[in-house]
C-alpha cells in the first residue's frame, strides 16, 4: 500500500514539473533575419539593414499572380545610437518578430570597419542569446553594407546564401579569400597582437539596379556580387586590404588553403602552365637566433598539371623538376608579399609571436610589449617550399608536342 502511495505521488508531480511547449514559437509569428549589415551614417548613427526571408517565394520559387512577381527577400532598415535601438525600430516596420537565429551573414560596411572599428557593434551581437557567434563575417570593399545586402542575387535566392557560397568555393579553388566567423575575430581581438583577417566583398554594378527584380530576371545580370580581397584588422579597426599575391600568401601562411591554381611562365612564355594542388600544408615555427626571435615556415605542396600552352615533354624527369621549382618561386613570391605588407602595417596577422609565445615562454615576456611595433616589423622569417607534380592528367605527352612532331 505505501509502495502504491508513493507512485501515485510521483505521477500527480510529474505533469506538474512538465514545462511542456512554453517556449514555441510560431513561424508565422517570424521575421528569419538571413543577414544583417551594419554601417556609420554621416551623423554618427548606427545603419542596420536586415535581410528577412519570405519563406513561400523561396520555397515556390519566383511566382505570382496577375503578372506580378515577388522577391525572395525583403529588406528592412534603420538607425540608431547603438545596435539595440537600430534592431527595435527594425522591428517597428516588421508585422512580425525579428529572428536572428538563423542568420548566418554579418556584413560590415568599410568606412565603419575602417573609423570606427568592429568592437563595438561585436559586444551587442555576443550578448543576444539568438544570434549564433559561428556567424559568418565579410567586410564591404569600396560600397556599403547597405548596397550589399539589399542585393538581388540570380541562382541562389536567398544573397546571403550567395555570399557564403562564393567565399567557400573561393577558398576551395582559388585560395584568395578566407572564411571568417565572428567567434574567430572576437578571440583574434582578444590575443595580445589585436589583430585579424576578413575577407571583403564588393558590389560590381549598379547598386540600384541591384537592389530590383530585373537584376536576377537576366541570363547576364547588370550588378552582382564578388569576393574582393582580405581586410587586415589591427585594433579592431580596418588597417589595408590584401590582393592577389598577398592575399594568396596570407592564406598559404594560415595554411587554410584548400585548393588553388599557380601560372608559371615557359620558353619565354607568360604563365604558360598552370599547376593545380591536390594537397598542401603549412606549418610555422618560431625561435630564438642571438637573442632575436626569427620564423620558420614549411610548405609542402602536391599538386596536378591542369594545362600546358606549349609543347613540353613532361615524361622528361628533369623538366618535371624545372617546373615544380617554378610552383615553388610563384609559392614563396606570394608568402614573401603578404609578410612584407604585413610588417609594413606592423600587424601580426599570421600569428607568428604566438609561436614564439609557445617555444619561447619566458623570452616572450620580453618581447610581448614592443612586438608589432618593433620586433614584428624587422622579424626575419625563413621561407621552405617544396612542391610535387604528382599527375599529368589524362595524357603524359603533350597535345601541342604532338602537333609539332607532325609539321
Amino acid at each position: 500500500m505505501k509502495h502504491k502511495l508513493v507512485f501515485l505521488i510521483v505521477l500527480m508531480t510529474i505533469p506538474v514539473l512538465l514545462s511542456g511547449c512554453w517556449s514555441k514559437k510560431e513561424l508565422t509569428d517570424l521575421a528569419i533575419v538571413a543577414a544583417m549589415g551594419v554601417d556609420k551614417t554621416d551623423d554618427g548613427k548606427y545603419l542596420l539593414t536586415l535581410q528577412i526571408i519570405n519563406p513561400g517565394n523561396v520555397a515556390g520559387g519566383m511566382r505570382g499572380g496577375g503578372g506580378s512577381q515577388s522577391p525572395p527577400v525583403t529588406i528592412y532598415s534603420a538607425t540608431g545610437d547603438n545596435m539595440v535601438e537600430a534592431s527595435r525600430r527594425a522591428s517597428s516596420k516588421a508585422s512580425r518578430r525579428l529572428y536572428y537565429a538563423h542568420t548566418n551573414l554579418v556584413v560590415v560596411g568599410e568606412n565603419l570597419a575602417r573609423e570606427e572599428g568592429l568592437t563595438t557593434f561585436i559586444d551587442a551581437i555576443d550578448r543576444d542569446h539568438e544570434f549564433r557567434v559561428t556567424t559568418t563575417m565579410v567586410i564591404t570593399h569600396q560600397t556599403t553594407a547597405e548596397e550589399l545586402v539589399k542585393t538581388l542575387t540570380p541562382v541562389d535566392k536567398i544573397p546571403a546564401n550567395k555570399v557564403l557560397k562564393t567565399l567557400e568555393f573561393s577558398q576551395k579553388k582559388w585560395g584568395e579569400s578566407i572564411k571568417t566567423s565572428v567567434q574567430e575575430v572576437m578571440t583574434d581581438m582578444q590575443s595580445p597582437d589585436e589583430v585579424s583577417v576578413v575577407s571583403g566583398f564588393r558590389l560590381l554594378g549598379n547598386p540600384n539596379h541591384a537592389s530590383q527584380l530585373g537584376n536576377i530576371q537576366e541570363s547576364e545580370p547588370e550588378s552582382i556580387l564578388q569576393a574582393s580581397g582580405i581586410a587586415m584588422i589591427k585594433e579592431g579597426k580596418l588597417v589595408d586590404w590584401l590582393y592577389g599575391g598577398a592575399a594568396k600568401g596570407t592564406v598559404w601562411i594560415l595554411d587554410e588553403i584548400q585548393g588553388t591554381t599557380i601560372n608559371i611562365d615557359w620558353k619565354n612564355k607568360k604563365e604558360a602552365i598552370a599547376y593545380q594542388t591536390v594537397r598542401q600544408k603549412t606549418k610555422v615555427s618560431g625561435q630564438l637566433k642571438n637573442g632575436q626571435p626569427s620564423i620558420s615556415i614549411h610548405t609542402r605542396v602536391e599538386g596536378s598539371i591542369g594545362e600546358m600552352n606549349v609543347p613540353v615533354d613532361i615524361t622528361d624527369v628533369k623538366v618535371i623538376s624545372r617546373m615544380e621549382e617554378e610552383v615553388e618561386k610563384v609559392i614563396k613570391k606570394d608568402i614573401k608579399k603578404a609578410i612584407e605588407q604585413a610588417q609594413t602595417n606592423k600587424a601580426d596577422i599570421f600569428g607568428f609571436g604566438e609561436e614564439i609565445r609557445r617555444t619561447r615562454p619566458d623570452d616572450w615576456k620580453r618581447l610581448k610589449p614592443m612586438w608589432n611595433d618593433v620586433y614584428f616589423p624587422e622579424l626575419k622569417v625563413d621561407i621552405t617550399v617544396e612542391a610535387y607534380i604528382r599527375q599529368a592528367g589524362l595524357r603524359n605527352k603533350s597535345f601541342l608536342s604532338t602537333i609539332e612532331e607532325n609539321q
